[in-house]
This record gives structure tokens, sequence and C-alpha cells, in this order.
């Protein structure tokens, strides 16, 4: 009688992988964690903010990843930095010739918006705005490797005569950034406007290109 009133003790679980894990989830969860940094800034997401994107256990963003800023740099390692490694590899392939530069730079951006569409919101949110979580990046890493080369370069070819006198080749880089980052990020708002779905991504890197070609001065 006693043996049949006795208590059950739930066994206790296994330490090692919670429920719910399986091959790509790891990839999973920095797509979710990008989601969401995105939509609400990333000061703002928890873990378990993002394990709900995902449809997850919250137990399984610590299994891969520890605590949020371990995750955090998990997603500028593997996303963030690859996202700007599209645009740069143009670069590297380019001529010395200003077309070739902006070209480049114009058709990596594009690719880059392509293939990681988070990008725009997340520079507007977490680059562009005071106290963003990723300003340092930009400044500490992104920087050196792509906006100062791109000046040095068209500092270089104004300097040979092939690019008009009258332009800042450190305002150039920021000028092609504001015609390529920029309007993606105010896509959902100006093809609203204008009924512009017919506007794709090569349609926009056509329309960028032709419309640098005259003011800088390009044979």
């Amino acid at each position: 009688m006693a043996a049949a009133t006795r208590k059950r003790i739930p066994k206790a679980r296994r330490a090692g992988r919670p429920p719910g894990d399986g091959p790509d989830q790891r990839e999973r969860l920095l797509d979710a964690a990008l989601a969401c940094y995105s939509r609400k800034g990333i000061a703002a997401t928890s873990l378990r903010s993002i394990a709900s994107e995902a449809g997850v256990n919250p137990a399984l963003v610590h299994y891969y990843f520890g605590d949020k800023l371990q995750l955090q740099d998990a997603v500028v390692q593997e996303r963030v930095m690859a996202a700007f490694e599209t645009v740069r590899a143009p670069l590297l392939r380019a001529d010395g010739n200003v077309a070739s530069l902006v070209a480049g730079f114009v058709s990596g951006m594009g690719d880059a918006i392509s293939r990681y569409p988070w990008l725009p919101a997340l520079w507007v949110r977490e680059v562009l705005c005071e106290g963003g979580a990723l300003r340092s990046l930009l400044m500490d890493r992104v920087a050196p490797a792509i906006p100062q080369v791109l000046a040095t370069r068209f500092a270089a070819a104004q300097g040979a005569g092939e690019l008009n006198p009258q332009l800042d080749p450190r305002l150039l880089v920021v000028s092609l950034v504001g015609l390529t980052l920029f309007p993606a990020a105010g896509a959902p708002i100006w093809r609203q406007m204008f009924q512009a779905e017919d506007i794709d991504a090569d349609a926009m890197r056509e329309h960028t290109i032709a419309l640098l070609d005259r003011g800088l001065g390009l044979p």
C-alpha cells in the first residue's frame, strides 16, 4: 500500500542539447536575432524574444550562444561583417578608374541588400541613430576597409584629372551610401507613394549609376 501511494519523482533531464534542437537551428536563431534587431533595436531585444521569433525554447538560445552579448557578437561576426564583405569584394576586383569603382560599390551594395534585406533597417537604427550599438563597428572595422579606401582612390583619380575637381572625394563616398542604403531603407514608403512595385534591385542599380555618370565627369 505504501508503495502504491509513494510519489513518483521525475527524472532529472540529462545535460546536453535542449528539446527542439536540429541541424539548422543555430542559423535560424541568427536570422531571428537579426529580425528582432532590425525591428526593435539591439538594446530592446531579449533572448526570450529571439526564441519566440524562432519558435523555439529559450534554453536553445542559451545552449548555442550563452548570453545576449555572445549572441550579438555572433551576429556581427557571421552576418553583419559578411554583408559588408559583399560590398567590399567588387571593389577589390575593380580597376583604378572612377567608373569601375562606382559601379563596384553600387553593385556590391545592391547585392548585399538583396542577400541581407535586414541591412538597411539595421544600419539606420544601430549606426546612424545616436547610441546605436553598431556605430563603433563602423568606425573601427568597416570604415578602414571600405569608405576610407574609396575616398583615397577617388582622391588619386581626381589628382589624375579623372574626377570632377569640384567634388570632395570624402563626400562622394557619403553620397554613394546615400544613394544606395537610404533608398533601400525607405523603400516601403516610396514604393507605396509612387506605386513603384515594378522597381526592383536591378532597376535601382542602373538608375544610381546613370545618375552619377554626369556629375562625376566621367568620359
